[in-house]
This record gives structure tokens, C-alpha cells and sequence, in this order.
């Protein structure tokens, strides 16, 4: 069974959006932001929030749902895949969402970045949670983390890291490393990695 489309926007206020740094962290935001001026794009903010599922549980008096099974979240030029997302929504509107992956796998998130007129680039990203939050503007990628800048279907810039924050508002992220469990030898797997295309 396939639950479609069940739309989320706040009356008397528009829909919010999905949507110390180091100097690598710095570095990756101006090469992810490729010297252009270009943002996540703002028209997404006043777009409903569309969400096809298997299956639905609402609770009106806390005001969340739970979608379960093959799950897309659709917001303007906002693409989300998971297997479930717990969304909820505040009194003022803010919309606030966690999107989990199945089992082994990532789930995903991809949003049209703004720019000139004519230009293709995207923010595409994966990892075991995605969380998202309207009022905070951002989205965190959470455990095995992987954001790319694509110019239309080409990757430009990756970067990967146990938690990547991808602040909307001004376009930048922080990716964070992390330590090797105690006892493990380090093979680098909570390193942050990142390639830069010139």
C-alpha cells in the first residue's frame, strides 16, 4: 500500500526548510561553495512538504507522524530517501524531521543550490540519519556521512565524515571527525576526508 501525498505546511506563516571550525572545514566550505555566490535554494522554504510512504502513524496531539517503508520527502527542489522519517511540527510551524536508512544502507538528501540564471549545481548527501530542522535551517548527516557539490550530474567536491552540519542559511557545512575507540588501532575510518575540485 502506498500512502500519497500527505502534505505538510503551517497556516499564517511559511514552511520552513530542510530546510570552531577548522581551517579544513574552511577550506571545504569556500571550495563547496566553488566562489560563487550561489545558496540552497530559497524558493523551498515556502514549498509544502510532500511525503509518499507504505504506512502512516499520526498523533495529532503531539502533532508528529511516522512514515515507514520506501519513504520520499519532497520540498521544492528537496529530495529525501529512507526507510522511515519521524516529523513533527511546532506551534510557531517549524518543521523537524529524522530520516533513518535501512538496514546497511544510506539514506538520501539532494537540494538545487541557487545561482545564475541557467546554472545546474546541487548539495547531495547521504548518510545512516539524516535530521532536519526548519527553525535551526540546517541538516545533519549522521554516521558514515558523504556530502557532494554536483554541476549537474558530475560530482565536483566530496567530502565524507562521521558527522557533516550543512547550514542553509549561508551555505557552509562543518564536517567532524572522530577518535578511534579506545584500544583500536587508527585505520582513519572517523577521519574526515575530502576531495576539492579546482
Amino acid at each position: 500500500m502506498t500512502i500519497s501525498p500527505i502534505v505538510f505546511s503551517s497556516p499564517g506563516r511559511s514552511p520552513g526548510r530542510f530546510g570552531g571550525l577548522a581551517l579544513g572545514a574552511i577550506l571545504v566550505s569556500l571550495a563547496l561553495a566553488g566562489g560563487n555566490p550561489a545558496r540552497a535554494e530559497k524558493a523551498d522554504r515556502d514549498k509544502p512538504m510532500n511525503i509518499e510512504a507504505d504506512a502512516m502513524r499520526y498523533d495529532d496531539l503531539k502533532q508528529e507522524s511516522v512514515f515507514t517503508g520506501n519513504v520520499v520527502v519532497t520540498k521544492g527542489t528537496i529530495i529525501i530517501r529512507g526507510t522511515r522519517i519521524d516529523v513533527r511540527q511546532d506551534p510557531e510551524g517549524y518543521q523537524y524531521g529524522v530520516v533513518t536508512a535501512p538496514p546497511g544502507k544510506l539514506a538520501y538528501y539532494k537540494q538545487r543550490r541557487d545561482g545564475p540564471p541557467g546554472s545546474d549545481e546541487w548539495i547531495e548527501g547521504e548518510s545512516e540519519v539524516i535530521e532536519y530542522d526548519s527553525r535551526a535551517d540546517n541538516v545533519k548527516f549522521i554516521r558514515r556521512a558523504v556530502m557532494r557539490r554536483l554541476v549537474g550530474a558530475k560530482v565536483n567536491d566530496e567530502t565524507t565524515g562521521p558527522l557533516i552540519v550543512y547550514d542553509q542559511s549561508n551555505d557552509t557545512f562543518s564536517v567532524n571527525g572522530a577518535p578511534p575507540a579506545p584500544g583500536a588501532s587508527n585505520t582513519g575510518g572517523g577521519r574526515v576526508r575530502a576531495v576539492l575540485t579546482p
